[in-house]
């Protein structure tokens, strides 16, 4: 399971020019897979990212704004975005400054897809 969640985030990365770090996590915070420079804490990443998903799950509900799918962070340093990947985990793109969100959305939708299909399949372990 792992080497085919790792190709996904590879092949994404081919995709999308300006994508620095990927990985998924289970909803918890508990990291899946990451694949990320050194100077990224993934486990770290992954918490902060489950805590931001809660909460933007929450606001979306709270506002009729149906189901939650994706959110982006802006910094002077780059993007980060959430893709929610069914209910029971998340996916995080870190990217740089040229990073082009449009594009990356319309390639995360695809592969947001096949992880879900990944994480569901009979051999992926259940958390």
């Amino acid at each position: 399971m792992d080497k085919a969640l790792v190709a996904e985030l590879h092949t994404l990365r081919e995709q999308v020019s300006g994508i620095t770090d990927t990985l998924v996590s289970a909803v918890d915070g508990l990291l899946i897979v990451a694949d990320t420079d050194d100077t990224i804490d993934p486990d770290g990443l992954s918490a902060l990212a489950a805590a931001g998903l809660g909460l933007a799950q929450r606001t979306t509900e709270a506002t009729g704004r149906g189901t939650f799918r994706q959110s982006v962070v802006y910094g002077s340093g780059g993007y980060m975005a959430v893709y929610a990947v069914g209910d029971m985990a998340l996916m995080v793109v870190l990217g740089d400054e040229g990073l082009n969100i449009g594009r990356l959305h319309k390639e995360s939708q695809p592969a947001v897809e096949r992880i879900s299909s990944i994480l569901s399949s009979p051999r992926a372990p259940r958390r």
